[in-house]
């Protein structure tokens, strides 16, 4: 079965265990599965032999229980969605801004003179931020996308909410489209920030705002003074990045006489080797126009997943700084863990060698989200213990450990009905804004409990007389967690009562509403020198990234059509340049069979479909999870060490049935390391 179809398989009802040498999962009472979940932990020989990791759909209440319980028990192996997707957009901003996340609101692109999106599809990732884009387009505003696939819902977005977007011909939002090259966004942001000094020259005072510079910033000088690096020419950089130079004078145009600048950008860049230097380049091109904690301009990354900024702002989080620590442990009166814990590329390594025996998924689906999938797989088989929590079936279910349980919860629609009335929630978007939400449907079953209940009766279960910690109340009450979350969090003054109005309320965030940076550099902001990446290829190579579908959200694949991009019913194929096609003998429809031989292990995707599509040459796109086995545990970002899959170089060859036992051959194998 696929992924499509074991999730239509429906909504689970009741706990579920699978014994160890079971061949199938059977119907286990709560208590019961507390019980061997706790006894599973308490016979680790360290709690750090046990990792908890955290998918974005988890509330702000869930994520802060079950934080303080990893702590209590004595552990910061928490790795987290935002390891795979955004852990790049933190590592990059916090030295540069101060903080980790974006400086703009969501009325600022009702202001904004120009809106950059770069490595980001907002029509398949993003589907509400378009009416913002709109509003932007309204109201005089420009648009730039920058990616190596063109946008359709910004080439032509049509808005449901409005009778002429529903039967018309759709609204032309981008501007002007940069098709840039795999990993060649650098030498794009490069280019722009010569042709942007070149032109202050020419106009001085008028292209960068060098009060901003001087009063707000440090190292300019050196900033622009790498400029004179013959690698740095402006015709050299248009070769790198694969954008003819008439563009980029044009996309230099467009914001050389605008500071109101909005720069959005997702995993295209995120999940890039040289990710964080790419998002730090960004932001040195917003301080050279003055363009972050004004009016209409700032920083944006676009985290697609619910809650995914919220979980880290609860302290989900492998590596929490000692000023968190400090306070929890002064409010709750226990000794947290000091130690970094595992993020997910390093807990993987640790599940394969061993040092983690006992694993808890709050949601999410681990095995399909992560890279190298045979290696994953081959290690989750190696746990004593895998637990998740889960609303319905997935393939992270199917490879497990020696013994394995699920526990059933809420969706986010469901009624949530804790002593007789039904609850609300609160999550964190990617502006900063803590809002509730409140379901609506009628649960599934009554076996039902909600995640910070599940939390809670494993602590209780586990922990028992050793714990400090009133369980108990958090069980019965979201008001009381929030009232715990109050005091241990800054920004959370009157949670209770501010997130129950109309929008809820915006955390604090001093570089877009002070224009205050860096605390360490008396509040400025330091520009970045960053080198330009090498990109090679062999003759018989090709640069793969992964992406998403129209009818997928994460790893939930909801249809096997992507309407963008002109794919019906069918998920295994792989977008090419049609001289890239011709160029190996191929035509648009034939079956081929991908490669990847990262670290001298050869791993492969079966049974790909060509697809002639608008791609630079040498470029190839498709869709995730399917290729995430291409993807080498060791890929990873300089710096934040996600997952680089925007960046997997690979070899493609006619389609042999034959590979499938190959690919037997590798689980097998992978069953008797286990």
């Amino acid at each position: 079965m696929n992924d499509y179809q074991i999730g239509k398989l429906g909504r689970l009802t009741d706990p579920m265990y699978l014994p160890k040498g079971g061949t199938h999962y059977q119907k286990i009472s709560w208590d019961d599965a507390f019980k061997k979940i706790a006894e599973h932990l308490n016979k680790l020989d360290s709690p750090n032999e046990a990792a908890f990791y955290t998918s974005g759909r988890t509330s702000n209440e869930a994520s802060f229980v079950y934080q303080l319980f990893a702590k209590e028990f004595g552990t910061n192996n928490m790795p987290d969605c935002s390891n795979m997707c955004h852990e790049t957009s933190g590592t990059a901003l916090i030295p540069v801004i101060g903080i980790g996340k974006g400086t703009v609101k969501l009325e600022d692109f009702d202001d904004a003179d120009v809106v950059v999106i770069i490595g980001q599809n907002p029509g398949t990732n993003a589907p509400r931020m378009m009416s913002a884009l709109e509003k932007t387009k309204n109201n005089g505003g420009k648009i730039i996308a920058i990616n190596p696939l063109p946008e359709a819902g910004l080439m032509g977005f049509h808005n449901p909410q409005q009778l002429n977007g529903v039967i018309g011909n759709g609204v032309k939002l981008a501007d002007l489209y940069l098709p840039v090259k795999i990993n060649g966004d650098m030498a794009l942001l490069k280019a722009l920030e010569r042709l942007l000094l070149e032109m202050e020259a020419k106009f001085p005072g008028q292209v960068l705002d060098m009060d901003f510079i001087s009063e707000k910033t440090m190292g300019f000088e050196a900033f622009a003074e790498q400029f004179e690096n013959p690698s740095f020419h402006i015709d050299a950089l248009a070769r790198e990045c694969g954008v003819r130079r008439e563009d980029l004078d044009e996309a230099a145009s467009m914001l050389a006489f605008k500071k109101k600048i909005i720069v959005c950008w997702g995993m295209g860049l995120t999940q890039q080797p040289n990710g964080v230097d790419m998002i730090r380049e960004i932001v040195n091109i917003l301080l050279l126009k003055g363009s972050i904690g004004i009016k209409g301009g700032g920083v944006c990354p676009v985290r697609g997943h619910s809650n995914v900024q919220g979980n880290r702002t609860m302290l989900i989080n492998e590596k929490p700084t000692e000023a968190q620590l400090d306070r929890l442990q002064e409010y709750f009166g226990f000794q947290v863990p000091r130690a970094h814990g595992y993020d997910v590329v390093r807990a993987i390594k640790a599940i394969h060698e061993g040092k983690i025996k006992f694993m808890f998924c709050m949601g999410g689906n681990f095995l399909s989200a992560t890279p190298d999938t045979t290696y994953t797989a081959n290690a989750m088989r190696k746990l004593e213990l895998l637990v998740c929590v889960s609303t319905k079936l997935n393939r992270g279910h199917l490879i497990h450990g020696k013994e394995a349980i699920i526990l059933p919860t809420y969706g986010r629609s469901d009624k949530d009905i804790v002593n007789g009335e039904v609850q609300i929630v609160t999550a964190e978007n990617s502006m900063g804004v803590v809002q509730y939400s409140k379901g609506m449907l009628d649960a599934v079953s009554d076996n039902l409990i909600n995640e910070t209940q599940i939390a809670c009766r494993m602590a209780m279960e586990t922990l028992k007389d050793r714990s400090v910690v009133d369980w108990q109340r958090y069980h019965d009450s979201y008001d009381a967690v929030r009232d715990d979350i109050e005091q241990c969090i800054p920004g959370f003054e009157n949670f209770n009562v501010r997130v129950r109005e109309k929008g809820g309320f915006y955390l604090p965030n001093r570089a877009r509403d002070e224009q205050y940076f860096v605390p360490q550099l008396d509040g400025k902001a330091p520009f970045t020198l960053t080198e330009l990446p090498v990109n090679s290829l062999e003759a018989d190579e090709f640069m793969m990234a992964t992406t998403r579908t129209h009818d997928q959200f994460n790893t939930t694949i909801y249809g096997l059509d992507d309407r963008y991009r002109g794919i019906k019913n069918e998920r295994r194929v792989i977008f090419m340049n049609q001289k890239d096609i011709d160029s190996l003998g191929f035509k648009a429809g034939d079956k081929v069979d991908l490669y990847n031989f990262d670290d001298g292990i050869e791993r492969v995707a079966p049974l790909f479909v060509i697809v002639s599509y608008q791609i630079p040459e040498k470029n190839t796109m498709t869709y995730f999870p399917e290729t995430n086995v291409l993807v080498s545990v060791n890929n990873v970002v300089k710096d934040s060490n996600m997952p680089a899959s925007k960046y997997v170089k690979i070899q493609i060859k006619k389609h042999d049935p034959a590979v499938y036992k190959k690919v037997d051959e590798m689980l097998i194998q992978g069953e008797i390391d286990s």
